[in-house]
């Protein structure tokens, strides 16, 4: 089980036109504006990638109006090759990931894997990922699930890190979920 104290949200790559353009883009965004938003009331560390910002541009602005601090800008594919992110990773202390982001088959998948075989606990919001096809997307999912990085969707992973409803920021998350 996932809990407030040991959860941190990844970020991956949700920026410029490949924001836009990738398979259900805007139930994606949506998604994972609620979760970022969440994860604040939640005081849950938030750790956000850019894929070389300076070609393909910055974070939707939807996702980017509720972030604080600066993005992780990156050139490899996962994120656990970069040092800023090992860095930031190791300063959370945190030990399960909840990953976000774009694309699936690509910059999730490859970060995802290096978490987990770093003895990590990691699962994948289903409904807050994607490819620039719907296929890349499930295969994505599947190499994954194959490696024992589990499917959740964001009212789940939200619902499982309250854990009761008389958590002081459930009405604030339900908000978020309606």
């Amino acid at each position: 089980m996932f809990t407030t104290e040991e959860a941190c949200l990844v970020v991956v790559d949700v920026q410029g036109k490949l924001a836009t353009i990738v398979d259900e883009s805007e139930a994606v965004i949506e998604n994972v504006a609620k979760l970022v938003q969440a994860m604040q009331a939640l005081e849950i560390p938030i750790l956000w990638l850019e894929q070389n910002p300076n070609r393909l541009g910055g974070t939707a602005l939807d996702i980017a109006q509720h972030l604080q601090g600066q993005a992780i800008a990156k050139m490899a594919f996962s994120a656990c090759q970069e040092q800023e992110f090992v860095d930031a990773l190791k300063a959370s202390g945190r030990t399960q990931f909840i990953v976000t982001g774009i694309e699936t088959h690509i910059c999730v998948y490859q970060t995802a894997r290096q978490l987990k075989e770093q003895g990590l606990e990691v699962e994948v919001v289903v409904d807050a990922v994607s490819s620039r096809t719907k296929a890349n997307k499930e295969i994505g999912l599947e190499k994954m699930k194959a490696l024992g990085i589990l499917p959740t969707s964001t009212e789940m992973i939200l619902y499982e890190l309250l854990q009761h409803a008389d958590h002081p920021h459930f009405k604030t998350v339900l908000q978020l979920v309606k």
